[in-house]
Parts: C-alpha cells; structure tokens; sequence
C-alpha cells in the first residue's frame, strides 16, 4: 500500500494497477512536548488523551487563551536554543523567527534549496525589522556521497551568513524532538512528487510549529490554507532545474511577504494574535488526523481484517 494519497497516484502510475493507500501517522505521546501535554490537560475535557485520533477531541485548542500557548511555546523555543548553543556553540536571538529542517539528507529533500539566491537569503536573515534564523540538522547514508555534500554546502552557508544558519552534527532522536517541539516553523522542500509521506511536519504541527511545505507527501491532504503555508504549485515540470527555480522563488516570497510579517506582528503584551491562531488550526487539524491511532486503526480495518478473513 502507498502512505499518502499523492504516494498512491504516483504508485498507481508506476504500476499500472489500482494501489491503496493509508496515510503516515505518529505517535503523539512521543512528540508532543511535555508541557504542551500538561496546558492540554488545563483546557481539554477529561478523556482526550485516549481520544488522539477524533478532530472533536482536540477542538479545545481553539479556546486556549493565545497569551497561555505563546508562553508554553516560548518554554518549548528557548529549550531548542539551549540544546543549539549546547551542541553548535552558536547563541541564537530567541526573539527572531526560527526556522527549523531536520531529517535525512536525501538528494530529493533538496536541503540546500534555500541557497539557492544567496544575496536574497542573506537579505531575509537580515532584516534589522525581521530577522529570521535558520537550523538545519540531519545525516546522510555513509554510501550517499551527493547527500553528503549537501551538508557541506550548509555547513559553508552557515559560516557566510554569520550566524544565521546553524548546522547541527549528531542528529538523532533527541535532536529531532528538540527541534519539532521549538522551532518556530517547520521547513519541507523535497522535489514534488518524490517524497512518499513524511512525518516530521506531522511531528512539528502537534506542537503548534506551522508547516513551510511543498505541496508534497501528506501536506496537501493536511494543509488547509490556515494551518501553515504551501510553498509553489501542485504542478509538474520540464525540468529539475525549473522547478528548482519555481520552488526557490516561491520559498523566499512566502517566507519574506507571508511568514515573518506574521509572526513579528503582535499584539496586546507582545502576543503574536494571528501567529497564534495558525498555531492553533496546526494543532486541531494535524494532531488527530495524522497521529499513528488513526493509522494503525486503519491498517486493522482496512488491510489486516479483511485479509484474515478472506475478504483482502
């Protein structure tokens, strides 16, 4: 079977023969921040924790007071720039936007897609009004010579842009839950339609952390128009490098027209108001939708059961 709806067409095509599909999930206990879990406690009527897969379950998240869900993520930011400075030496502004890509360091996740207009990235980073900082973390196969040149690229961006970039070594599963939990938005741009499902937006959107996505794997099922930001166009091209082009460009002008200009608008005592509200439709509509108790209910109903009893 394919893990996304958009995995499925692209399965159906390769094989010439109608594919199912059931769509990657992951396990929220196991992300999910553990003060997030104790302000869901506070807000949430008693039983939703056993009820991670029903959207009416995590309606509560609406009411949540913004004030009390900013300062629960500010907790969750600083513990990120801590394990930053801890592992890379670099002290990140906490007060800047803080953009997060952490995964594996295959060719068709184009990690170096951002560097790809390296005077408009550097014009982003440092905007003295909005400034936005950027860590990246991740490993390559030892046979995957091309994926490991990504990570030198970085590394050498990140001493070019003077500390606006960190690269951070050792990724691993502490380092990921670091960093789904407290970055401030979540990164993805593999080359549309290579990336089966994925799951660390999926990750990151449990915690409130807005996905910045390619309309790729599980994204275009979970994106709603509310809950993050697409980034170019649900389309295929003539070429790697046109469509490198387009996604560039449509990663900067969403990142410097959309993305910042929301998040460094606040309100009363400094409160991101509208930044909070896509942190809140992250949560309601990525947590229930996208968590492994769906999945795996799933896969029971759907695939197991009807094998075990002849009907598969």
């Amino acid at each position: 079977n394919a893990v996304s709806a958009l995995h499925r067409g692209v399965t159906e095509r390769m094989w010439g023969r109608p594919v199912a599909h059931i769509t990657n999930g992951v396990h929220t206990w196991s992300w999910l921040a553990p003060r997030m879990a104790a302000l869901f406690d506070r807000h949430a009527d008693r039983g939703w924790r056993e009820a991670a897969d029903d959207p009416a379950a995590w309606e509560f998240v609406r009411g949540i007071p913004a004030a009390e869900l900013w300062a629960a993520h500010l907790e969750a930011k600083r513990e990120a720039l801590e394990l930053v400075e801890r592992l890379a030496g670099r002290r990140l502004d906490p007060e800047a936007l803080t953009v997060g890509f952490a995964r594996r360091f295959a060719t068709y996740k184009r990690a170096t897609l951002l560097l790809r207009d390296p005077e408009r990235l550097r014009r982003i980073a440092g905007d003295p009004q909005r400034p936005v900082q950027f860590v990246f973390s991740g490993k390559a196969h030892p046979a995957d010579e091309p994926g490991k040149a990504l990570i030198r690229e970085l590394h050498g961006a990140a001493e070019a842009l003077g500390g606006r970039l960190v690269l951070l070594e050792d990724y691993g599963i502490g380092v990921a839950r670091r960093l789904v939990q407290g970055v401030d938005v979540w990164l993805n741009n593999p080359r549309r339609p290579l990336e089966a499902s994925g799951t660390s937006g999926q990750k990151a959107a449990l915690n409130g952390v807005p996905n910045l996505s390619v309309l790729d794997g599980w994204w275009p099922e979970g994106y709603n128009g509310r809950n993050g930001w697409a980034v170019g166009e649900a389309r295929e091209y003539a070429s790697e490098e046109e469509q490198d082009a387009a996604d560039a460009a449509a990663l900067y002008g969403v990142l410097e027209g959309e993305v910042a200009p929301l998040y460094y608008r606040r309100g009363a005592g400094g409160v991101p108001e509208g930044w909070v509200g896509v942190m809140k439709e992250a949560i309601a509509t990525v947590a229930p939708a996208f968590s492994a108790q769906r999945m795996v209910g799933e896969y029971v109903r759907r695939l197991y059961l009807p094998r075990l009893s002849g009907r598969g």
